[in-house]
Formats: structure tokens, sequence, C-alpha cells
């Protein structure tokens, strides 16, 4: 199987989990993913983008900082800025952080669904997808090779 193929259906699979949305960025190196995708509302992206939250995002902050699990309504997640209100408030409840792969090379997603926190289970599964897509786009460093276009070209809805 290819990877454009493999990577289609690990998103649908994360897709069929989060009904409000996740957001996954690959292999970040030097601040920037090699691929992100991201099937949150197009108000929350805009909204996110416009006012610069990863700058402040503190589940962005952790998954940097950390490799594993973290549940957004954790009382210890520190949040001056407030940005997980703000995703609550449009819409994104019940979040889930997963960190996966080296510092240099790390991979963070965050999930979100309207119908309750996501079980042990259903996280160990998010957990399992994520170390997969990880995995799968392993070595890819070419940025303008024809497989990256077809990754990036990757359409959520059709995923």
């Amino acid at each position: 199987m290819d990877r454009v193929r493999k990577v289609a259906e690990l998103l649908t699979a994360l897709d069929q989990l989060c009904d409000t949305g996740f957001a996954l960025a690959i292999h970040i190196r030097f601040t920037r993913p090699l691929l992100l995708y991201q099937s949150y509302a197009q108000e929350w992206s805009d909204f996110y983008s416009e006012n610069g939250l990863m700058l402040t995002d503190p589940v962005v902050r952790w998954g940097i900082e950390n490799t594993g699990v973290l549940i957004w309504d954790d009382p210890a997640l520190d949040d001056p800025a407030g940005v997980v209100a703000l995703a609550r408030q449009h819409g994104l409840q019940n979040g889930v952080t997963i960190s996966t792969g080296p510092r240099t090379s790390r991979t963070i997603s965050g999930h979100t669904r309207s119908t309750g926190p996501f079980t042990a289970d259903e996280i160990g599964r998010l957990k399992c997808l994520v170390a997969t897509l990880h995995e799968v786009t392993e070595g890819l460093d070419a940025l303008d090779c024809p497989e990256m276009d077809e990754l990036r070209a990757l359409d959520l809805s059709r995923a």
C-alpha cells in the first residue's frame, strides 16, 4: 500500500473519532511541521490564526515539551491566555492532545468531540493512529517531491 493512501486511511480513522475536529502537525522541525492536517470548523481555524493563538496555546507548548497524552481539562494545565476556554466557545469540547516522537521531529495532535470525554480505550486508539502516522511519514524530507505534493493535497473531507 502506498504511503499517500495509508495516510488518507489513518486521517479518516481520526476523523471518525473526532466529530468536532482535530489538528495534526507531523514531524515538527525548527517550529514548522512537515505536514499539517486539520478538520476543525473554518471559523475556529480562522480565529486561531488571526489571533496568533499558536504562540500562547498551552496544549501546543505542552506537546513540544512532552510526549504522551494531555487532557485539556487537566487542572494543572497553565493557560493564562485562555486558549482552551476560547476553543470551548467555538465548540471544541473534550479535548485531548497527543505528542510523539523525538524533540527534533515531534508530531503533535489535538482531538475534540461533542459526545463526551474520550474513554481510555479511545485515547489508546488515538495514540496508536498518531504514532502510526508519525512512523508512516518518517523519512520524508524532500519538500517538493511529488509524494509530498500528494500528501499536502489530501482533502480531509474525502480522505
